[in-house]
């Protein structure tokens, strides 16, 4: 919102300087987001008047002007086309800075000297619309007879101060110049002045002359008309240009220009229909009907479904309620009769529309925070004052008031004791009351009760009124106070838990933990090879970009960019993790949330190879308290090397995937050395993790340790033949080391030989040879019966 601080002087005597005025109100809770002085871009730009016009002797496009600027009269050459003898025109004299920062001095032309340059209005870094006689090549002609020397700053009103706020959205009343008028009038401690409008109306009735029924009175609260007749349509005055201007909106003519006026000052949108173009003078409020059509006022065509709100008249839509009027009945120079709408629309629906639309306006986003059905009466009430005011046309008497609205006060208890014991102050009484009489609150010091303003709909609770005094009176003057009350003992859930202990094991092995985005590129599907499974992917409606289009249902391409980032800025050894979310959708097109399943995703290239990661996977499962974990060979899987690649196991379920990336993904990603990624899921670890921990005494007995050496197949595992080792050997067995896999010579082809350290012990005896030669008889016959095995 855009304020001239001039505007504020309608309302109150208004004398701050422009810096302690934005701090004050920035203070009071009105965010400034800054300020700026319009036409500070230039300086020394005067008014001057053409005397003389000659050509220039040695060049046909150049003028030789003699210009009176008051004081004395300069010579000026030019080369624009336009300028005439009696033409008052800005000038900027030797000296002068232009507003895109160019320094005029004295020159020569062809030989002829000239003071200075006259200007266009580019060159005062102004728009086309905001000055009258400015044209698009050429310079600038003023359409009055100003003084001549006078600064043209001052001339054309670009001294204003204007201030830019950054309203909040539970503060749609501060979208109006009245409404930070009483904000500022309430900041600085001055009389508020509230405006007065004079009755208009001729002897006729509005409602001889059009018809409003509202049909979908849910959405539409109030709807209230006023009829203008014997319109003239022309430019507005210079004062309502200026204020607009200022405010950021373009002059368009006066029945457009009151309109928007009304806006800014009440915060109220207001839309002119012509009366001629309303069927049967007929408006009907109702919900659009599926499919059907509309032409808005910028041209665009407009398909509207069952949800959104129209204004139409006995046969067609001609206008989408609270966001833009419809082309077939806008105010044209020819229109005679219009029908001013002032209304009040529920804010979801606008919010609705226009998202749906894809378009948003200064009405929408004002009907989008939620107005105040009762400011529809004096904001009409004002634009027709407006009209009678520029002479603009024949205020028709009466008006038509569609009111559906809930007049009924919200009333609040009025305790001054506890609102300083909320705010942890000392402010009296009176303080208070003056402070919330002055914006616009009603004090009932009888009964303790307080009524709150129609426009607060914000304020719902005593901690509401407890912070309106405390923004006027000041935060910086409330003490500070400690904490009182009771408070519970917070704690991690078990998850949570799990996660830090992870998180802290594999920083503990050297890896760094990262974040990524959860949206994706869907191109980094195809990167990794990946499965269909994998492609029924979540599209985002309103990405971001094409990169980030897509819900994620692997880490793996999220953690393959990071790796591919560092090894392009040269870094030799990369380990990373992250702990974050894939999107499995239950079915497409969504009709339900997805799955949001949590991963843990590692990566690392270098100095590693895959037991090195494998390895950080046992930690990891160690330390989550995991016991049943297995590995087993995976070659199915286009993402990995398929010689390389094992599927994780917790019990017999699969919970996961370790391995080397396939070469050719590795190439995509602009890697060329061996790059080791494992994706695990965490819900299956913590299914599994047990985070309680089990002391035994040092044994009393000594221990047994038996080695065991056999040659088997090639495309045997190791983890086939602990298992069987383990599974015969009992309790008894408490340790098992591979400590020798061999091929040679002296090893058959498509054999290799692995051998074993066996630890036994007994916790109530000692074991003898028989015992151990008991295991090792099954163990034996099992290897040789399951996997071929032979012993050397």
């Amino acid at each position: 919102m855009n304020l001239p601080l001039s505007w504020l002087k309608d309302y109150m005597d208004f004398d701050v300087p422009v810096q302690d005025y934005c701090d004050g109100m920035t203070m009071s809770g009105s965010k400034v987001e800054g300020y700026e002085e319009q036409g500070a871009g230039f300086t020394g730009v005067v008014v001057g008047k053409i005397l003389k016009k000659e050509k220039h002797p040695d060049a046909d496009s150049l003028w030789v002007c003699q210009v009176d600027l008051g004081d004395h009269t300069s010579q000026i050459i030019t080369a624009a086309q336009n300028v005439f003898e009696g033409a008052y025109v800005p000038i900027s004299t030797p000296g002068a800075v232009l507003a895109d920062g160019t320094k005029i001095k004295k020159g020569k032309l062809r030989g002829l000297p000239s003071e200075g340059m006259m200007c266009s209005y580019q060159e005062l870094g102004l728009e086309l619309e905001d000055v009258p006689g400015a044209v698009e090549d050429g310079i600038l002609i003023f359409q009055e007879e100003y003084p001549l020397g006078k600064d043209v700053r001052e001339v054309l009103n670009l001294t204003e101060n204007v201030v830019e706020f950054e309203i909040t959205s539970n503060r749609p009343d501060c979208l109006s110049v009245l409404g930070l008028a009483r904000e500022s009038a309430v900041t600085f401690g001055l009389p508020f002045r509230k405006p007065t409008i004079k009755e208009t109306g001729n002897g006729e009735l509005a409602s001889d002359y059009a018809s409003v029924t509202v049909e979908a009175s849910d959405l539409c609260p109030r709807y209230i008309a006023r009829i203008v007749k014997n319109l003239k349509i022309e430019p507005s005055p210079k004062w309502m240009r200026e204020r607009l201007q200022a405010s950021g909106v373009r002059p368009i003519n006066n029945i457009v220009d009151i309109t928007n006026y009304v806006m800014l000052e009440y915060g109220q949108p207001m839309h002119a229909f012509d009366l001629n173009f309303l069927e049967g003078n007929e408006i009907r409020v109702r919900r659009a009907k599926e499919g059907e059509e509309i032409v808005t006022l910028d041209g665009q065509p407009r398909k509207l479904d069952s949800e959104m709100l129209v204004i139409c008249d006995q046969k067609k839509p001609v206008a989408i309620a609270g966001v833009m009027g419809g082309e077939n009945s806008e105010i044209t120079d020819d229109t005679k009769t219009l029908l001013f709408e002032s209304a009040c629309f529920v804010r979801g629906t606008v919010r609705r529309t226009t998202r749906k639309l894809g378009m948003r306006t200064e009405s929408s986003a004002r009907y989008e925070k939620g107005l105040d059905p009762n400011n529809c009466l004096p904001a009409i009430n004002r634009a027709c004052e407006l009209i009678e005011l520029l002479g603009a046309g024949e205020v028709v008497g009466g008006m038509i008031d569609a009111d559906n609205s809930n007049h009924d006060p919200y009333v609040l208890d009025f305790r001054p004791d506890k609102i300083n014991e909320f705010l942890g102050s000392d402010i009296d009484t009176d303080f208070m009351v003056k402070t919330l009489e002055a914006l616009d609150f009603t004090v009932d010091l009888k009964n303790m009760k307080l009524t709150v303003p129609s426009a607060r709909a914000d304020v719902e609770g005593e901690a509401d009124v407890a912070e309106e005094v405390a923004r006027i009176y000041g935060y910086n003057k409330i003490g500070s106070s400690l904490v009182s009350g009771e408070t519970t003992i917070g704690g991690k859930k078990a998850s949570m838990i799990l996660e830090d202990k992870i998180s802290e094991c594999l920083i503990a092995q050297g890896h760094y933990e990262i974040m990524t985005y959860s949206f994706t590129n869907p191109k980094s599907l195809d990167l990794i090879c990946a499965t269909d499974a994998q492609r029924q992917v979540i599209r985002i409606k309103n990405p971001l970009g094409e990169e980030n289009s897509i819900m994620r249902t692997t880490m793996i391409s999220s953690v393959m960019e990071v790796l591919s980032r560092n090894y392009n800025q040269r870094n030799a050894n990369v380990k990373v993790f992250e702990i974050g979310k894939v999107y499995i959708p239950k079915a497409l097109p969504l009709s339900e949330l997805p799955d949001e399943k949590k991963k843990i995703v590692l990566g690392a290239y270098g100095d590693v190879d895959f037991y090195h990661l494998k390895g950080a996977v046992e930690a990891l499962f160690d330390t989550a308290g995991v016991k049943n974990y297995s590995f087993a060979p995976l070659k199915d899987n286009d993402t990995f090397h398929p010689g390389k690649t094992a599927s994780v196991y917790i019990n017999t379920k699969e919970v996961g995937v370790i391995g080397e990336i396939h070469p050719e993904v590795s190439s995509n990603y602009g890697i060329d050395v061996a790059t080791y990624v494992a994706e695990l899921d965490f819900a299956s670890i913590l299914k599994a993790s047990s985070m309680e921990k089990t002391y035994k005494p040092l044994g009393k007995f000594p221990a047994v340790t038996r080695d065991i050496a056999m040659l088997v197949d090639d495309n045997i595992c190791v983890a086939q033949i602990e298992e069987i080792i383990r599974k015969f050997s009992g309790k008894l067995l408490e340790e098992l080391t591979l400590f020798d896999v061999y091929k040679g010579k002296q090893i058959p082809e498509g054999k290799k030989s692995v051998a074993y350290s066996a630890l036994y012990r007994a916790d109530n005896r000692t074991l003898t040879d028989d015992d151990i030669n008991k295991i090792f008889d099954k163990i034996v016959k099992n290897l040789s019966e399951q996997l071929g095995a032979q012993l050397r």
